[in-house]
């Protein structure tokens, strides 16, 4: 039976070869960015990606995609984090890894919207998002204040029925239970039902996904805490979205290295084409770079059990034949002069919006005055591109005030920042290094870093940049500056992401203007610049 099951595998990748027209075949990563915690729609031919990105605002990034591997980003289903809940507005205290985690996203055909889904931890509560358009605007459409939907999974059913699948967070692995919940017409908790509940074999499960396909309801699940069960765990139910869910498979266990240097893939979603054919986005760890998507078709069989399509050597591929034709997006690494502010932009925490605009660039007044980096409000922030990047702001800093400081960060749960600062005697560009958080009962400061470099500026604009550079389970970066937009000198000393903690998100470049002493200053960025290189 497994020699017939490879051979009808390896008959499938020949047919998606010959099905492609012979375009060339894609490799992994398909989005070189950290995007974890994968949600996917169809709606006709256009496919949806939704993503998590726990503290940043807004939240719950929305990607779009025509052929599933060239991906834009679209919008954000969350515009901002709960703004009654003060620690998101970094209001006396931050709210690090306490956002959005998995969340979930889905289009009720009857209603012709669209609902995102997802629990808040800092909250505890569910947050129900709506859009006519998947652009937006996103609206709120409901608040369960009762449930927190942990990692949740939408279905909505072929009569507009909305349910939710989701879990809880257990210290111990069996323990591990997943409930189903059927919403109201008005988008509140209706009926919950603990549907199963972890074993000795299958440990601690999460991240669900809900999905009914040729009539059968199937939960799709993840287990990446323990050696015993690891893999992508799927429960079929015998009956209806309450089950009873009374058997399982395990999809994925130890699948290879779709990318060098990373993990083997972990919870995603799965998609159908409009041609019938089914496909699998996972994520693999690639920390501190963060998680990133990868690709890969998959089968069913005739008991209606999916497996992954594995190459030769029974992996995840590194390389598959394009789904559909190739459709090109806007590209991920270009330049920006700021007559808008694009959705790949995300503020750490949630933005002072009386203090930034858009006038001939981007204009960041200074929004708290603080000498901790990770305190200071307005901080827009990129995601690294893999496996190396180098991004370039020129900075206009002739509106700053005594005790500013402006520039650009390489950031994780560490910080290194190269920082114009006035001062009353005149500016200097400097490099703090080593400005470090904790987690030890929540995310505090324990060394707000030191100045190892610093140099005097003269006139109005600093031209600055960081590169940062993934090398399996290291990222590193550099540090550079100019004074004309064409000469760069080095600047400082490198930067080495810290990944000995449990920080969900990869390591961002990060542009922040704060005040160590009163407000008033502002800067403006003119442009901003990223490059992607192998």
């Amino acid at each position: 039976m497994e020699l017939i099951c490879r051979l009808a595998q390896f008959a499938v990748l020949f047919l998606f070869a010959r099905v492609v027209n012979s375009q060339d075949n894609f490799t992994q990563p398909i989005v070189w960015q950290d995007l974890a915690d994968i949600d996917l729609i169809r709606v006709n031919e256009t496919f949806y990606y939704s993503a998590s990105n726990m503290h940043f605002s807004p939240s719950a990034p929305l990607l779009r995609s025509w052929d599933l591997v060239n991906w834009e980003f679209l919008t954000h289903s969350l515009p901002a984090l709960d703004q009654d809940y003060p620690k998101f507005d970094l209001e006396g205290a931050s709210a690090y890894n306490q956002g959005v985690y998995a969340s979930s996203i889905g289009y009720h055909s009857q209603r012709g919207l669209y609902y995102w889904v997802g629990c808040l931890q800092g909250t505890g509560q569910t947050y129900i998002y709506a859009a006519r358009e998947p652009q937006g605007p996103w609206e709120e459409a409901s608040v369960i204040s009762d449930y927190c939907y942990y990692d949740d999974g939408l279905l909505i059913d072929d009569d507009g029925t909305m349910y939710v699948a989701y879990g809880k967070w257990v210290p111990n692995g069996a323990d591990a239970k997943i409930w189903v919940a059927r919403l109201t017409d008005d988008l509140q908790h209706d009926v919950g039902e603990e549907v199963f509940q972890s074993n000795e074999e299958i440990q601690y499960i999460e991240g669900a996904r809900f999905y009914k396909i040729n009539g059968t309801y199937y939960i799709w699940l993840v287990n990446h805490h323990s050696e015993i069960g690891k893999g992508q765990i799927i429960l079929k139910s015998s009956g209806g979205p309450f089950g009873p869910y009374d058997s399982w498979r395990r999809v994925l266990g130890s699948s290879g290295n779709p990318i060098p240097g990373a993990s083997s893939p972990l919870q995603g979603g799965i998609v159908d084409t409009p041609n019938g054919d089914w496909w699998y986005i996972a994520f693999v760890d690639m920390w501190p770079a963060g998680r990133y998507p990868v690709l890969a078709p998959i089968t069913w069989d005739d008991d209606g059990w999916p497996s992954v399509v594995f190459d030769g050597e029974n992996n995840w591929g590194s390389s598959y034949p394009y789904p559909l034709a190739k459709h090109e997006t806007k590209p991920l690494a270009r330049k920006d002069d700021f007559t808008e502010l694009g959705p790949q932009y995300e503020w750490n925490h949630n933005p002072d919006n009386s203090k930034w605009s858009l006038d001939e660039g981007l204009k960041l007044q200074t929004a708290t005055v603080t000498d901790d980096f990770f305190l200071a409000r307005n901080t827009l922030t990129h995601r690294i591109l893999g496996p190396n990047s180098t991004l370039t702001i020129e900075l206009d800093y002739s509106s700053m005030e005594s005790g500013d400081m402006a520039g650009l960060a390489l950031f994780r749960y560490n910080a290194d920042l190269i920082s114009v600062t006035k001062q009353e005697n005149g500016t200097s560009l400097q490099m703090i290094h080593n400005i470090t958080m904790d987690a030890t009962d929540g995310w505090h400061t324990i060394n707000k870093g030191e100045a190892v470099a610093s140099t005097p500026l003269n006139g109005s604009r600093a031209w600055l940049r960081a590169q940062a550079i993934n090398s399996g389970n290291q990222v590193t970066g550099t540090f550079s500056y100019s004074t004309d937009g064409v000469e760069f000198s080095p600047f400082g000393e490198m930067h080495n992401s810290l990944n000995g903690a449990v920080y969900f998100l990869g390591t961002r470049y990060g542009i922040f203007n704060y005040a160590s002493k009163e407000l008033g200053g502002s800067v403006t960025i003119k442009s901003l610049e990223i490059t992607q290189g192998e």
